[in-house]
């Protein structure tokens, strides 16, 4: 059931319908726009009236529904409606479009099989990785483990060209995602490179490759790269008894330096040297020694020219000289013997030096309190002025793109009509006012790329072919919201990226409906890709799969697997099989989230045939590949293999295949792979 037939409820409806299942719509008011026009004939069901009545539910038929999506335009009646049906079916799923993190978070540990999103969070980063170029296609990251999606042209000076087949470059934080002939790039646009290489892989994004094609100079990689950011403790751990005795043998070693005149000498010069430019401090360091001195000059001198009893009574008295109270002590005694001239000038001096170090110490504790009030607010950094990002417009989703690009470490400044808070963003580069004024000072003309994600998409397009007329050479993103709209602006302006946000983060709702999270998603081909994260149940389609299986069969990328309690696996191996309870993340479109839930595992159309192994420890080591990474029993392997040569009887999918004649070689062991077909084929060599 989908609540709400706005431009991200109708991708929804387009994006279910290839699951074949039946399909209920509740929208207020019979809709006006159908952005997909054959989208009515694609709805089982429409009813019209207030989602969040229990009546109106009912007679959608809520009660035998397995999951609802809820993304009108309204969060609270969002929300209102996922506890009416809720109460209405304890086992639906309920799929919410909701910004209240705070409340989603809450609602999601309270009610089980509740999920909620909001499509400007999830579109953001496609827009963030739209601006950096071709390059960096994606970037997410699950618990500590960082992912990247990256493109790259193979250059003659490369360290694959001619070097690596395909396979090679798989390692445990690689996975190759595309890799398409120099011979391919120019002759076909992106979306439309034929299944020359593989043409069985279910896939229309993944494994259209052979894993031992060489890599040549023209082609082009997508991988996915893996990597590791260990958490630090949250409380320094306290010093081991080793690491005390290194810190008291340091504090030796620092008072045996002390001792070494030359070396003190030499720090305090490097120390003098490195406050250059703090004036106020060299300042402050200079009267404080002359203070000091003349606070032991005094005290010596009058103690000797018996003014004082003691040499305490000589200190008090050379102190208050020095805060200012020459007159306290001259003025209100009268002295039976009379004081020298230079002593009585002496104790002026001492004044006068007080009084001024009491000034300068004003001073410094004035420029402290100002430098701490102005540490609040703090001056943003400076306008970048080449090959920065643009951000036009910094609503939820300019913000968004903003932070995305700065944890990329991209140069970025952003554009808004109205001054915002010093809190916002604060280390990133912020204009505000008129637009000419802002592309001025943005640099813009020598911007990388201008990104317009305002609220209205027609003044997205407005600022879009402005930013175009000041340079023609900068990268375009336009947001929208009506699919419609979208196909004009993309057919009209070709050298501008349309991203419509609904239904980018419609495949994100519509895979969330059949139980899996949605982690990140990321455009490549002109395609979606979804972060999918699984958790496998005692009657779901994963279980008691190989990895390989779940691979090849159903077209997605496995790059992180996890077994309670163990730590999770990046990029695990293929042989792994999946048991209720495993964990695990794959890149998937939404045709391979199809097979997924229908069970739709592609055919497998290859075999090995095993000629001979070379001795007996061969022999041994590739029945023990056979069964590892074919899934058969041990012992039926060890019986295959004293029977050579022979085909294996397992039918496997083709980089299967490959990978096991190729492990199989390393083992000494000959063998080839040969279609299904081709045993029957009476014309087989």
């Amino acid at each position: 059931m989908v609540c709400g037939l706005g431009s991200l409820g109708q991708h929804c409806v387009a994006n279910l319908k290839p699951f074949d299942v039946g399909i209920t719509a509740v929208e207020l008011a019979p809709p006006t726009l159908w952005e997909i026009k054959t989208l009515p004939d694609q709805l089982d069901q429409l009813v019209i009236g207030d989602c969040r009545q229990a009546e109106i539910l009912e007679q959608a038929g809520v009660k035998h529904c397995r999951a609802i999506l809820l993304v009108t335009a309204n969060e609270q009646t969002n929300l209102e409606a996922a506890l009416t049906a809720r109460v209405l079916n304890p086992a639906i799923r309920l799929v919410v479009r909701s910004d209240k993190q705070n409340l989603n978070e809450l609602l999601a540990q309270q009610l089980d099989n509740f999920v909620a999103f909001e499509p400007t969070q999830l579109a953001a980063p496609a827009f963030a990785l739209a601006a950096l170029g071709e390059e960096l296609l994606g970037f997410f990251s699950i618990g500590t483990d960082q992912f990247r999606i990256r493109k790259q042209t193979i250059t003659p000076d490369h360290r694959w060209c001619n070097q690596r087949s395909i396979h090679e470059i798989d390692t445990c934080q690689r996975r190759v995602l595309r890799h398409i002939r120099a011979d391919l790039v120019d002759l076909y646009p992106d979306a439309q490179i034929p299944l020359l290489d593989n043409p069985q892989s279910p896939s229309a994004q993944f494994y259209r490759w052979l894993p031992n094609a060489q890599i040549r100079s023209g082609d082009v990689v997508v991988t996915v790269e893996a990597e590791r950011v260990e958490a630090a403790p949250l409380y320094p751990l306290p010093p081991r008894p080793w690491q005390r005795r290194r810190q008291k043998w340091g504090a030796r070693a620092w008072r045996q330096r002390l001792r070494d005149r030359t070396r003190v000498w030499q720090g305090l010069l490097q120390w003098w040297r490195a406050s250059y430019g703090q004036h106020i401090h060299r300042v402050a360091w200079l009267c404080a020694l002359t203070v000091l001195i003349l606070c032991l000059g005094g005290t010596v001198l009058m103690t000797l020219t018996d003014l004082t009893p003691s040499l305490a009574d000589g200190f008090y008295t050379t102190v208050v000289l020095l805060l200012g109270g020459y007159g306290d002590i001259f003025g209100q005694i009268d002295l039976e013997v009379p004081l020298p001239w230079w002593l009585r000038l002496f104790s002026l001096g001492l004044t006068l030096a007080g009084t001024a170090f009491i000034g300068v110490l004003y001073a410094l504790l004035t420029e402290k309190l100002l430098t701490l009030k102005f540490h609040f607010l703090t001056r943003r950094p400076p306008v970048p002025e080449q090959e920065h990002v643009v951000v036009m417009s910094l609503g939820r989703v300019g913000r968004g793109v903003v932070q995305l690009l700065q944890g990329l470490k991209q140069p970025v400044v952003g554009l808004t009509r109205q001054a915002l808070t010093p809190d916002t963003l604060p280390e990133v580069p912020l204009i505000a006012g008129t637009i000419d004024d802002g592309f001025e000072r943005s640099h813009l003309a020598r911007a990388k790329s201008v990104v317009a994600v305002g609220e209205d998409e027609m003044q997205n397009l407005e600022l879009g072919l402005m930013a175009h007329r000041a340079n023609p050479n900068c990268r375009l993103i336009i947001r929208t919201y009506d699919q419609i709209f979208t196909d004009k602006v993309a057919h009209l302006f070709p050298y501008a990226q349309v991203l419509c946000a609904s239904a980018l983060s419609a495949e994100a709702f519509t895979g969330a409906a059949f139980g899996e999270n949605m982690v990140s998603l990321f455009q490549l081909y002109h395609q979606t890709v979804l972060v999918t994260q699984f958790v496998v149940e005692a009657e779901d389609t994963l279980k008691d799969l190989m990895l390989a299986d779940m691979a090849y069969g159903y077209g997605v990328v496995p790059i992180l697997y996890q077994r309670h309690p163990a730590p999770p696996v990046m990029m695990p191996s293929e042989e792994i099989r999946l048991k209720m309870g495993d964990r695990v993340v794959v890149l998937a479109t939404i045709r391979g989230l199809r097979r997924i839930e229908q069970g739709n595992l592609a055919l497998k159309q290859w075999q090995i045939q095993v000629d001979q192994a070379f001795s007996e420890d061969a022999e041994f080591e590739g029945a023990s590949e056979l069964a590892r990474l074919s899934g058969c029993a041990i012992g039926e392997a060890r019986q295959f293999m004293t029977q050579l040569p022979g085909v294996f009887p397992h039918r496997l999918y083709r980089h299967q295949a490959l990978g096991l004649v190729r492990v199989l070689t390393k083992a000494r062991v000959q063998a080839k792979i040969l279609p299904l077909e081709d045993r029957y084929s009476p014309n087989r060599s």
